[in-house]
């Protein structure tokens, strides 16, 4: 029930051995630095030059880093490359005034970073991404195929494993997201309030995490509204609805709908 398989298609996913000898869904997480150093192939060196801020938009074309002699067509949903009349399939485009803290990241085909977005590594970033304006990649964080991290949206020590949307001013802190989408202004708190470590409680079950630092776990096919908030150490089954102005806390299994049950009283207001 608690297990990885329970909560994400590892059949789909290109960070499946993250969970490999794991127990419990949330052992992944004890294991983001070690998977990073051994799968990490940075590729931004040469983009970077020994520089945080990158002056002037730049393409990563099959491991080559292009800053000149190109065109970005935006006609579409998402800008593409146009090189000497061809469109250069698979390119990757980070912006001018996009920040790229160190060299200790990796950045997929058809990626794109917005200028203003700041990046620290170790972080890998795959395939088909899109890292916007304003967007903080804080460091130990592995994000798949198919993502978008938002403008203002902050993450650290956290996955990412593929079609996982946190489009606007969303915080994921020492989490890990399936193929889900979050609300704008979700906050996945991964810190408590007292100085211990989280314990989850799960059908009358104490499940000693070891971890101070845990945040949610959010199971493919979640969707969570405007606003709503996760506890420290919440697990969220498949296809759970979190409705806006939420606060989820534990565990709640596949299909669960969390809501505010709020008064619709009126007040009735006397004009002088």
């Amino acid at each position: 029930m608690l297990n990885a398989d329970n909560f994400f298609n590892l059949t789909e996913n290109q960070f499946t051995s993250l969970f490999d000898g794991t127990e419990y869904v949330w052992e992944g997480l004890k294991s983001i630095k070690t998977y990073l150093n051994e799968i990490l192939q940075p590729n931004v060196k040469t983009l970077r030059r020994g520089n945080h801020f990158i002056g002037k938009n730049t393409v990563i074309f099959r491991g080559e880093v292009i800053t000149e002699g190109f065109d970005l067509d935006h006609s579409g949903k998402k800008p593409v490359v146009v090189m000497k009349g061809e469109v250069l399939e698979g390119a990757s485009i980070v912006y001018a005034g996009a920040y790229i803290m160190d060299d200790e990241v990796y950045i997929g085909e058809n990626t794109v970073i917005e200028p203003t977005a700041l990046i620290k590594g170790p972080a890998y970033l795959g395939n088909n991404t899109e890292v916007r304006h304003g967007a903080y990649i804080r460091g130990e964080v592995l994000i798949g195929n198919d993502c978008v991290v938002g403008h203002t949206t902050e993450i650290k020590t956290s996955v990412m494993l593929g079609g996982s949307k946190a489009g606007h001013f969303a915080y994921i802190g020492d989490s890990i997201l399936g193929r889900v989408n979050l609300g704008a202004g979700t906050k996945l708190a991964n810190l408590k309030v007292t100085d211990s470590k989280v314990v989850l409680k799960v059908d009358g079950k104490n499940y000693e995490t070891g971890l101070r630092k845990f945040g949610a776990i959010i199971g493919d096919g979640v969707e969570t509204g405007c606003n709503s908030v996760t506890a420290p150490g919440t697990l969220l089954g498949r296809n759970v609805l979190l409705y806006p102005n939420s606060l989820a806390r534990g565990y709640y299994p596949p299909d669960t709908i969390v809501k505010v049950r709020q008064s619709h009283d009126l007040i009735n207001l006397e004009c002088q």
